[in-house]
Protein backbone atom coordinates (compact mmCIF):
# COMPACT_ATOMS: atom_id res chain seq x y z
CA UNK A 1 0.00 0.00 0.00
CA UNK A 2 1.22 3.52 -0.69
CA UNK A 3 1.60 5.80 1.94
CA UNK A 4 1.48 9.13 2.69
CA UNK A 5 4.71 10.64 5.43
CA UNK A 6 5.37 13.70 6.81
CA UNK A 7 8.76 15.40 6.54
CA UNK A 8 10.21 18.42 7.72
CA UNK A 9 7.94 20.54 5.51
CA UNK A 10 5.97 18.00 2.64
CA UNK A 11 4.40 14.68 2.54
CA UNK A 12 6.31 11.91 0.31
CA UNK A 13 4.40 8.89 -0.97
CA UNK A 14 5.92 5.51 -0.01
CA UNK A 15 5.33 1.51 0.34
CA UNK A 16 6.76 1.61 3.64
CA UNK A 17 4.79 -0.49 6.37
CA UNK A 18 2.12 1.72 8.16
CA UNK A 19 3.23 3.35 11.32
CA UNK A 20 2.23 6.16 13.77
CA UNK A 21 4.14 8.61 11.58
CA UNK A 22 2.10 7.41 7.86
CA UNK A 23 -1.20 7.73 6.76
CA UNK A 24 -2.83 5.80 3.79
CA UNK A 25 -2.82 7.36 0.34
CA UNK A 26 -3.83 6.13 -2.99
CA UNK A 27 -1.53 7.83 -5.30
CA UNK A 28 2.25 6.08 -6.16
CA UNK A 29 3.01 9.51 -7.06
CA UNK A 30 5.30 12.18 -5.48
CA UNK A 31 3.47 15.54 -3.91
CA UNK A 32 4.57 18.37 -1.46
CA UNK A 33 1.63 20.05 0.67
CA UNK A 34 2.54 23.21 2.78
CA UNK A 35 2.39 22.91 6.43
CA UNK A 36 0.69 25.56 9.00
CA UNK A 37 2.86 24.05 12.00
CA UNK A 38 3.28 20.67 13.41
CA UNK A 39 0.42 18.74 13.18
CA UNK A 40 -0.80 16.68 16.41
CA UNK A 41 -2.29 13.54 16.30
CA UNK A 42 -4.09 11.49 19.26
CA UNK A 43 -1.12 9.04 19.43
CA UNK A 44 1.59 11.73 19.41
CA UNK A 45 1.80 12.67 22.87
CA UNK A 46 3.27 15.39 24.87
CA UNK A 47 5.25 15.59 28.08
CA UNK A 48 3.85 16.08 31.22
CA UNK A 49 6.18 15.63 34.19
CA UNK A 50 7.47 11.69 34.19
CA UNK A 51 4.20 11.47 31.90
CA UNK A 52 3.64 11.07 28.35
CA UNK A 53 0.24 12.53 27.14
CA UNK A 54 -2.22 12.80 24.55
CA UNK A 55 -2.52 16.18 23.21
CA UNK A 56 -6.35 16.66 24.51
CA UNK A 57 -7.60 15.32 27.48
CA UNK A 58 -11.14 14.16 28.66
CA UNK A 59 -13.30 15.96 31.49
CA UNK A 60 -15.26 14.13 33.80
CA UNK A 61 -16.77 17.19 35.71
CA UNK A 62 -20.39 15.98 34.07
CA UNK A 63 -20.18 12.59 35.09
CA UNK A 64 -22.57 12.87 38.34
CA UNK A 65 -23.08 16.23 38.14
CA UNK A 66 -27.21 16.75 38.57
CA UNK A 67 -26.86 20.33 39.36
CA UNK A 68 -24.90 22.03 36.60
CA UNK A 69 -24.59 19.34 33.95
CA UNK A 70 -28.31 17.29 34.48
CA UNK A 71 -26.71 13.77 35.48
CA UNK A 72 -28.95 10.92 35.72
CA UNK A 73 -27.46 7.13 35.93
CA UNK A 74 -29.25 6.25 33.14
CA UNK A 75 -26.53 8.09 31.21
CA UNK A 76 -23.87 5.38 32.39
CA UNK A 77 -23.93 3.10 29.34
CA UNK A 78 -23.56 6.29 27.26
CA UNK A 79 -21.02 7.57 29.27
CA UNK A 80 -18.95 4.34 28.52
CA UNK A 81 -19.32 4.67 24.98
CA UNK A 82 -18.02 8.13 24.79
CA UNK A 83 -15.06 6.92 27.80
CA UNK A 84 -14.37 3.83 24.59
CA UNK A 85 -14.65 6.03 21.96
CA UNK A 86 -12.12 8.24 23.30
CA UNK A 87 -9.48 5.80 24.49
CA UNK A 88 -9.96 3.85 20.89
CA UNK A 89 -8.80 7.17 18.99
CA UNK A 90 -5.77 7.64 21.15
CA UNK A 91 -6.80 9.98 24.42
CA UNK A 92 -5.43 8.49 27.55
CA UNK A 93 -5.59 11.86 29.57
CA UNK A 94 -8.44 11.54 31.92
CA UNK A 95 -9.30 14.11 34.50
CA UNK A 96 -11.65 14.01 37.48
CA UNK A 97 -11.91 15.11 41.41
CA UNK A 98 -13.26 13.16 44.51
CA UNK A 99 -15.61 16.08 44.83
CA UNK A 100 -17.65 15.43 41.19
CA UNK A 101 -20.75 14.28 41.47
CA UNK A 102 -23.93 16.45 43.34
CA UNK A 103 -25.11 15.15 46.99
CA UNK A 104 -25.43 11.35 47.43
CA UNK A 105 -23.33 10.83 43.53
CA UNK A 106 -20.26 12.46 45.41
CA UNK A 107 -17.52 10.80 43.52
CA UNK A 108 -19.58 9.26 41.21
CA UNK A 109 -16.93 10.86 38.72
CA UNK A 110 -14.38 8.63 39.86
CA UNK A 111 -16.55 5.54 40.28
CA UNK A 112 -17.57 5.62 36.60
CA UNK A 113 -13.80 6.50 35.58
CA UNK A 114 -12.55 3.17 37.63
CA UNK A 115 -15.83 0.73 36.14
CA UNK A 116 -15.18 2.01 32.60
CA UNK A 117 -11.64 1.55 32.95
CA UNK A 118 -12.15 -1.79 33.99
CA UNK A 119 -14.75 -3.12 31.39
CA UNK A 120 -12.93 -1.68 28.41
CA UNK A 121 -12.46 -4.09 25.60
CA UNK A 122 -9.31 -3.47 23.64
CA UNK A 123 -5.82 -4.39 24.29
CA UNK A 124 -4.23 -4.24 27.06
CA UNK A 125 -1.44 -2.16 26.64
CA UNK A 126 -4.29 0.82 25.34
CA UNK A 127 -5.19 0.62 28.54
CA UNK A 128 -2.17 0.30 30.43
CA UNK A 129 -1.19 4.11 28.99
CA UNK A 130 -4.20 5.91 30.22
CA UNK A 131 -3.60 8.26 32.79
CA UNK A 132 -5.90 9.09 34.95
CA UNK A 133 -5.53 12.72 37.13
CA UNK A 134 -7.44 13.15 39.58
CA UNK A 135 -8.02 16.09 41.80
CA UNK A 136 -8.60 16.02 45.91
CA UNK A 137 -10.70 18.57 47.63
CA UNK A 138 -9.20 20.93 50.56
CA UNK A 139 -12.34 20.17 52.70
CA UNK A 140 -11.94 22.05 56.06
CA UNK A 141 -11.50 18.32 57.84
CA UNK A 142 -8.53 17.89 55.82
CA UNK A 143 -6.25 19.47 58.33
CA UNK A 144 -3.31 17.06 57.95
CA UNK A 145 -1.22 15.62 55.13
CA UNK A 146 -2.25 12.00 56.72
CA UNK A 147 -6.12 12.81 56.47
CA UNK A 148 -4.94 13.71 52.81
CA UNK A 149 -3.06 10.97 52.11
CA UNK A 150 -6.65 9.05 53.49
CA UNK A 151 -8.37 11.32 50.94
CA UNK A 152 -5.89 9.71 47.78
CA UNK A 153 -6.38 6.16 49.07
CA UNK A 154 -10.05 6.51 49.22
CA UNK A 155 -9.93 7.69 45.62
CA UNK A 156 -7.86 5.00 44.58
CA UNK A 157 -10.44 2.81 46.09
CA UNK A 158 -13.27 4.27 44.34
CA UNK A 159 -11.25 3.97 41.23
CA UNK A 160 -9.76 0.11 41.23
CA UNK A 161 -6.66 1.02 40.63
CA UNK A 162 -2.98 0.52 42.46
CA UNK A 163 -1.67 4.25 41.55
CA UNK A 164 -2.80 7.79 40.46
CA UNK A 165 -1.46 9.16 37.56
CA UNK A 166 -1.78 12.84 38.67
CA UNK A 167 -2.82 13.40 42.07
CA UNK A 168 -3.69 17.28 42.20
CA UNK A 169 -4.43 19.51 44.92
CA UNK A 170 -8.37 20.77 43.72
CA UNK A 171 -7.69 24.42 44.85
CA UNK A 172 -5.69 26.70 47.31
CA UNK A 173 -6.81 27.55 50.62
CA UNK A 174 -4.54 30.64 50.70
CA UNK A 175 -7.34 32.83 50.37
CA UNK A 176 -9.32 31.64 53.56
CA UNK A 177 -7.28 28.96 55.66
CA UNK A 178 -3.35 29.62 54.48
CA UNK A 179 -2.61 27.82 57.77
CA UNK A 180 -4.16 24.57 56.26
CA UNK A 181 -2.14 25.47 52.56
CA UNK A 182 1.27 23.52 53.90
CA UNK A 183 -0.80 20.86 55.45
CA UNK A 184 -1.70 20.27 51.88
CA UNK A 185 1.43 20.58 50.10
CA UNK A 186 2.76 17.66 52.64
CA UNK A 187 -0.26 15.46 51.73
CA UNK A 188 1.16 16.30 48.07
CA UNK A 189 4.43 15.14 48.81
CA UNK A 190 3.60 11.96 51.08
CA UNK A 191 1.50 10.60 48.70
CA UNK A 192 3.74 11.23 46.04
CA UNK A 193 6.30 9.26 48.25
CA UNK A 194 4.66 6.61 49.01
CA UNK A 195 3.95 5.69 45.33
CA UNK A 196 0.34 6.28 45.73
CA UNK A 197 0.94 8.60 42.47
CA UNK A 198 3.09 8.86 39.81
CA UNK A 199 3.33 13.02 39.38
CA UNK A 200 1.50 15.88 41.22
CA UNK A 201 -0.49 18.87 39.87
CA UNK A 202 -2.25 21.97 41.41
CA UNK A 203 -5.47 22.85 40.13
CA UNK A 204 -6.99 26.90 40.32
CA UNK A 205 -3.75 28.76 41.17
CA UNK A 206 -3.10 31.63 40.39
CA UNK A 207 0.49 32.96 39.38
CA UNK A 208 1.98 33.75 42.57
CA UNK A 209 0.55 30.83 44.87
CA UNK A 210 1.50 28.61 41.63
CA UNK A 211 5.18 30.50 42.48
CA UNK A 212 5.45 29.28 46.04
CA UNK A 213 3.80 25.66 45.86
CA UNK A 214 6.56 25.20 42.72
CA UNK A 215 9.39 26.79 45.29
CA UNK A 216 7.97 24.12 47.78
CA UNK A 217 7.69 20.72 46.20
CA UNK A 218 11.23 21.35 44.62
CA UNK A 219 12.57 22.03 48.21
CA UNK A 220 10.99 18.78 48.77
CA UNK A 221 12.11 17.08 45.96
CA UNK A 222 8.72 16.81 44.20
CA UNK A 223 8.96 18.08 41.04
CA UNK A 224 5.39 19.83 39.62
CA UNK A 225 3.99 18.58 36.93
CA UNK A 226 0.80 20.30 36.19
CA UNK A 227 -1.22 23.10 36.55
CA UNK A 228 -4.58 23.35 35.62
CA UNK A 229 -6.57 26.67 35.46
CA UNK A 230 -9.80 27.75 33.54
CA UNK A 231 -8.10 28.78 29.97
CA UNK A 232 -10.14 29.41 26.90
CA UNK A 233 -10.60 32.36 24.29
CA UNK A 234 -13.04 33.52 27.11
CA UNK A 235 -10.58 33.32 29.63
CA UNK A 236 -7.11 34.63 28.38
CA UNK A 237 -6.57 37.97 31.30
CA UNK A 238 -3.53 39.09 32.45
CA UNK A 239 -3.59 36.55 35.18
CA UNK A 240 -4.18 33.57 33.17
CA UNK A 241 -1.83 34.44 30.77
CA UNK A 242 0.31 35.36 33.25
CA UNK A 243 0.08 31.65 34.80
CA UNK A 244 0.76 30.51 31.56
CA UNK A 245 4.05 31.46 30.96
CA UNK A 246 5.04 30.96 34.41
CA UNK A 247 4.18 27.45 33.48
CA UNK A 248 6.39 27.50 30.45
CA UNK A 249 9.01 29.12 32.09
CA UNK A 250 8.94 26.06 35.00
CA UNK A 251 8.43 23.28 32.93
CA UNK A 252 5.16 22.89 34.01
CA UNK A 253 2.35 21.62 31.77
CA UNK A 254 -0.75 24.11 31.42
CA UNK A 255 -4.10 21.92 31.58
CA UNK A 256 -6.98 23.70 30.45
CA UNK A 257 -10.13 23.11 31.68
CA UNK A 258 -13.66 24.68 30.54
CA UNK A 259 -11.68 25.29 26.95
CA UNK A 260 -15.43 25.83 25.37
CA UNK A 261 -16.34 28.16 28.59
CA UNK A 262 -19.22 25.61 29.47
CA UNK A 263 -20.46 25.59 25.83
CA UNK A 264 -20.45 29.18 25.15
CA UNK A 265 -17.89 28.81 22.76
CA UNK A 266 -19.54 25.54 20.71
CA UNK A 267 -21.81 28.37 18.84
CA UNK A 268 -25.05 26.01 20.10
CA UNK A 269 -26.32 28.57 21.88
CA UNK A 270 -28.41 31.91 21.23
CA UNK A 271 -30.73 33.94 23.72
CA UNK A 272 -33.93 31.93 22.26
CA UNK A 273 -31.97 28.53 22.73
CA UNK A 274 -30.30 28.43 26.29
CA UNK A 275 -29.16 25.56 28.34
CA UNK A 276 -31.43 24.67 31.87
CA UNK A 277 -30.37 25.72 35.13
CA UNK A 278 -27.46 27.67 36.42
CA UNK A 279 -25.65 27.19 32.99
CA UNK A 280 -28.83 29.15 31.21
CA UNK A 281 -28.37 32.18 33.66
CA UNK A 282 -24.53 32.63 33.12
CA UNK A 283 -25.22 31.95 29.21
CA UNK A 284 -27.59 35.21 29.04
CA UNK A 285 -25.19 37.60 31.16
CA UNK A 286 -22.51 37.00 28.82
CA UNK A 287 -23.81 35.61 25.15
CA UNK A 288 -24.72 38.92 24.12
CA UNK A 289 -21.09 40.51 24.22
CA UNK A 290 -19.59 37.41 22.27
CA UNK A 291 -20.56 38.07 18.81
CA UNK A 292 -17.18 39.77 17.54
CA UNK A 293 -15.32 35.97 18.83
CA UNK A 294 -18.13 34.14 17.62
CA UNK A 295 -18.05 35.59 14.01
CA UNK A 296 -14.55 35.12 13.90
CA UNK A 297 -14.91 30.89 14.94
CA UNK A 298 -17.39 31.28 12.53
CA UNK A 299 -15.69 32.35 9.78
CA UNK A 300 -12.80 30.56 10.89
CA UNK A 301 -14.65 27.20 10.82
CA UNK A 302 -16.12 27.88 7.42
CA UNK A 303 -12.95 28.35 5.89
CA UNK A 304 -11.52 25.21 7.38
CA UNK A 305 -14.16 22.60 7.13
CA UNK A 306 -14.41 22.40 10.84
CA UNK A 307 -16.89 23.02 13.68
CA UNK A 308 -16.27 25.99 15.99
CA UNK A 309 -15.69 23.71 19.51
CA UNK A 310 -13.17 22.38 17.12
CA UNK A 311 -11.51 25.55 16.11
CA UNK A 312 -11.79 26.79 19.84
CA UNK A 313 -10.59 23.87 21.28
CA UNK A 314 -7.63 23.67 18.87
CA UNK A 315 -6.48 27.27 19.83
CA UNK A 316 -5.78 25.56 22.98
CA UNK A 317 -3.67 22.96 21.73
CA UNK A 318 -1.77 25.85 19.91
CA UNK A 319 -1.35 27.85 23.03
CA UNK A 320 0.74 25.20 24.55
CA UNK A 321 -1.84 23.99 26.82
CA UNK A 322 -3.65 20.25 26.90
CA UNK A 323 -7.32 21.19 27.07
CA UNK A 324 -9.74 18.88 28.51
CA UNK A 325 -13.10 19.23 27.28
CA UNK A 326 -15.77 17.29 28.32
CA UNK A 327 -18.66 14.45 26.64
CA UNK A 328 -21.44 13.08 27.25
CA UNK A 329 -22.67 11.67 24.20
CA UNK A 330 -20.65 9.96 21.77
CA UNK A 331 -21.61 13.17 19.03
CA UNK A 332 -19.87 15.42 21.73
CA UNK A 333 -16.78 12.81 21.54
CA UNK A 334 -16.72 12.40 18.21
CA UNK A 335 -16.76 16.28 17.34
CA UNK A 336 -13.98 17.20 20.38
CA UNK A 337 -11.39 14.45 18.38
CA UNK A 338 -12.16 16.62 15.04
CA UNK A 339 -9.51 19.61 17.28
CA UNK A 340 -6.97 16.81 16.52
CA UNK A 341 -4.44 16.80 13.38
CA UNK A 342 -4.50 20.14 12.24
CA UNK A 343 -3.02 23.88 13.67
CA UNK A 344 -4.37 27.16 13.45
CA UNK A 345 -1.84 29.19 11.18
CA UNK A 346 -0.47 32.43 13.09
CA UNK A 347 -2.51 35.01 11.48
CA UNK A 348 -5.91 32.77 12.84
CA UNK A 349 -4.33 32.86 15.87
CA UNK A 350 -4.59 36.52 15.91
CA UNK A 351 -7.52 36.37 14.48
CA UNK A 352 -9.44 34.84 17.61
CA UNK A 353 -7.38 36.79 19.93
CA UNK A 354 -8.09 39.96 18.90
CA UNK A 355 -11.82 38.65 18.51
CA UNK A 356 -11.62 37.70 22.11
CA UNK A 357 -10.47 41.49 23.08
CA UNK A 358 -13.17 43.21 21.00
CA UNK A 359 -16.05 40.87 22.91
CA UNK A 360 -16.78 42.78 26.03
CA UNK A 361 -17.99 39.98 28.02
CA UNK A 362 -15.30 37.72 29.33
CA UNK A 363 -16.17 34.18 31.31
CA UNK A 364 -16.30 34.66 35.30
CA UNK A 365 -13.23 33.33 36.42
CA UNK A 366 -13.33 30.75 38.99
CA UNK A 367 -13.75 32.14 42.67
CA UNK A 368 -11.55 29.48 44.16
CA UNK A 369 -8.28 30.74 42.11
CA UNK A 370 -5.78 32.02 44.07
CA UNK A 371 -3.57 35.50 42.96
Amino acid sequence: MALLTATSNKYIISSRATNENTLPFSSLTQIKIPRLGPPFWPWEKVKMGPLTVSPMGFGTWAWGNQLLWGYQEAMDDDLQATFNLAVENGINLFDTADSYGTGRLNGQSEKLLGKFLQEFKGQSRVRDDIVIATKFAPYPWRLTSGQFVKACKASLDRMEIEQIGIGQLHWSTANYAPLQEIALWDGLVAMYEKGLVRAVGVSNYGPKQLVKIHKYLNSRGVPLCSAQVQFSLLSIGRDQMEIKEICDSLDIRLISYSPLGLGMLTGKYTLSNLPNGLRGLLFRQILPGLEPLLRSLREIAKRRGKTIPQVAINWCICKGTVPIPGGKTVKQVKENLGALGWRLSSDELLQLEHAAQESPSKMIQNVFQTP
